[in-house]
């Protein structure tokens, strides 16, 4: 059994590379929900759909997220209304939030809300939200004039294009959640946990941040397996590296190594950074070069058997 933490759009093209390579009943994702959020009375999880609709075939390639041939006719109807839809959410993929708020407001937890969507999608491999509980990223941004503002992590990354400069990161609720059911199992009982290739800050943090999870995974170090999301000193795709930069965390390999060292045994690097493999394994992390930019699903697959290869 193999177990994964994803979050975002580079963990769901590895998790399609590995279930190439291995029995997709075989793995279990552990992902983030605290990018999740409301709009328009809807509950969004973004990173549980971007693993869902990438593992069913059925994600928009060119956009990144959403589903393919999808149309957004029910959000130029709500502009009409003056309503705010900054966060855009397609027609079809409307759907997908309309059932999970039903079944929230039901009373279902998301983890059981969230295998009946993986079930109706036709999916083998196993997905867990971190957490059943109220978990969300917190970015406190400066303002032009000195001003700090604290805003919800949808309102950074989408409304202000990642554009305004972070001070701090938090995640609200961490405290007092609890791992979802199977989460910690999934780690105890993993032949090896791979962190997938998602931001250091905000995909892979708040699953960390929620009480047991870290702990789990350093007891697991010998098998746990991180790959690098930031290649020659930029992350392939997404915010990483102003997050990351404003934190003290170095924008490299090298930086990935340093904060996952306590629970993460190995990092895959990507061959561009074959000249820092010094630096990683100075922080106490061995390094196993590959290639890394998942360009097709070929690469992905290749990095998966490559990345499983460095544990074995």
């Amino acid at each position: 059994m193999l177990t994964a933490l994803a979050g975002g759009v580079g963990a769901a093209k590895f998790l399609s590379g590995l279930v190439a390579v291995v029995d997709p009943a075989s793995v279990t994702a552990i992902v983030n929900t605290a990018d999740d959020d409301e709009f328009h009375g809807l509950r969004i999880s973004p990173d549980l759909d971007s693993v869902t609709y990438t593992l069913a075939g059925a994600q928009n390639v060119a956009q990144g997220w959403g589903l393919a041939g999808e149309t957004f006719a029910t959000m130029d109807a709500l502009d009409r209304y003056g309503v705010p839809t900054w966060f855009r959410l397609g027609d079809r993929d409307i759907a997908t939030h309309l059932f999970r708020t039903q079944a929230l407001a039901a009373g279902a937890p998301l983890s059981e809300v969230t295998a009946r969507i993986a079930a109706a999608w036709g999916l083998a491999t196993r997905l867990l939200p971190v957490t059943d509980d109220p978990l969300a990223t917190r970015i406190t941004v400066r303002r032009a004039d000195g001003r700090e503002e604290t805003l919800r992590m949808q309102e950074w990354f989408v409304k202000e294009r990642s554009e305004s400069p972070v001070v701090a990161v938090g995640f609200a609720g961490a405290e007092t959640a609890t791992p979802g059911p199977g989460v910690l199992e999934a780690i105890a009982g993993a032949e090896t946990v791979i962190v997938c290739p998602s931001n250091p800050v905000i995909s892979i943090g708040p699953i960390l941040a929620v009480p047991g999870v870290r702990e789990a995974l350093v007891a697991r170090r010998d098998r746990v397996v991180g790959v690098s999301p930031i290649i020659a000193g930029a992350p392939v795709k997404g915010p990483a590296d102003r997050l990351m930069d404003p934190l003290g965390i170095e924008v490299s390999c090298v930086g990935v190594a340093r904060a996952y060292a306590d629970f993460c045994s190995t990092l895959v690097i990507d061959s561009r950074d074959a000249s820092r493999v010094a630096e990683v394994e100075a922080a106490g992390v061995r390094a196993v070069v590959a290639d890394t930019l998942m360009t097709d699903s070929r690469i992905a697959a290749a990095l998966a058997r490559e990345t499983l290869a460095s544990v074995a």
